[in-house]
């Protein structure tokens, strides 16, 4: 019998290889992918209900108190990203749909599934968990800024916020509180103890599963839309290679140990594209569709990306200025 260790250890080939059925199913049943369409929510509830499980609640109010830590966040999320992103665009012109979904996407830094990610790739995943509420609050506020900033405001005032806090709620608040009921369950009595025990198996299974749903049920809008966001697709990629090398110098100037730091570069790298994707669908018609296929895009190429990530960057020098 597989133990938890052997299957963490095999995680990476399990999530390459999840890509590969995702896109299989994808293109060979369009039934199937419009199913599954509907199962993404779920399924990346379930994925962080059994992550924020794992992690001890009592050490937030430490990893609250990291000032350094969160400065560096806000620095590199909503003043360095900003201004790489906007480069990417100027060096890649973009139509005025396709732009929006390039900074729906790329403005947003990750609420949910970066946290596992965080902790596949040994970062402090306590610190990230923590600022998700703070991170949420400052993109809502800045996103109409930047779009406007950037776009204009018609793009701005396209936006519709119903459909982002309905998605924060579910995947974030709800599982959240699950977990900490769990915990709670688990100092009390034996069956939660052992009910605790279940949801550390359950991260890498249902991560596998998210990757498959996702690209299954979208593979077949980019390839539709291939023609135009294939021109996208530069900028995505030069901006998981730049930002990294960023937040790395970012990390070492905050003075923040190992694995604060680590979580900073994911952070940088990781966006909202699961999340903001019913922002997207919220668009007028003529915008919606080519601005989901924009951001599914980036998905994809998000989801190959970190899987690099986790094995790239806990080899990152982050001790020049400040030994763990």
């Amino acid at each position: 019998m597989i133990t938890r260790e052997q299957l963490e250890n095999k995680q990476i080939w399990i999530y390459v290889v999840s890509l590969f059925i995702g896109a299989i199913v994808g293109l060979t049943s369009s039934t199937l992918s419009s199913f599954l369409f509907f199962t993404i929510s779920p399924v990346l509830a379930i994925l962080l209900y059994s992550m924020f499980a794992q992690i001890p609640f009592l050490q937030l109010r430490e990893s609250l108190s990291n000032g350094r830590f969160i400065g560096a966040l806000l620095i590199t999320n909503f003043i360095i990203v900003p201004i790489v992103v906007w480069l990417l665009t100027q060096l890649f012109p973009q139509t005025p749909p396709v732009l929006v979904g390039v900074y729906l996407v790329l403005l947003t830094p990750c609420i949910d599934y970066v946290i596992v990610f965080t902790q596949l790739g040994r970062g402090d995943e306590k610190l990230m968990l923590a600022a998700t509420p703070i991170l949420f609050v400052v993109q809502m506020i800045l996103l109409p800024f930047y779009l406007w900033l950037f776009i204009g405001e018609e793009a701005a005032n396209m936006m519709r916020i119903g459909p982002f806090i309905e998605a924060f709620l579910s995947l974030i608040v709800l599982p959240l509180i699950l977990a900490i009921c769990t915990q709670m369950w688990a100092m009390r009595s034996p069956k939660g103890h052992s009910a605790l025990t279940v949801t550390a198996w359950l991260p890498v299974p249902f991560m596998a599963i998210t990757l498959i749903v996702v690209v299954a049920s979208q593979i077949e809008k980019v390839l539709t839309d291939f023609q135009v966001i294939i021109h996208v697709i530069p900028i995505y990629g030069l901006f998981l290679i730049i930002m990294p090398a960023i937040a790395r110098f970012v990390a070492m100037l905050f003075r923040l140990d190992i694995r604060a730091g680590r979580a900073l570069i994911f952070s940088s790298g990781t966006r909202n594209s699961l999340v903001v994707l019913p922002l997207a669908l919220a668009l007028p018609e003529e915008w919606s569709t080519i601005a989901a296929a924009v951001i599914v895009t980036q998905t994809i190429i998000e989801l190959v990306g970190e899987l690099i990530y986790i094995r790239v960057i806990p080899g990152f020098d982050l001790r020049n200025r400040h030994k763990q």
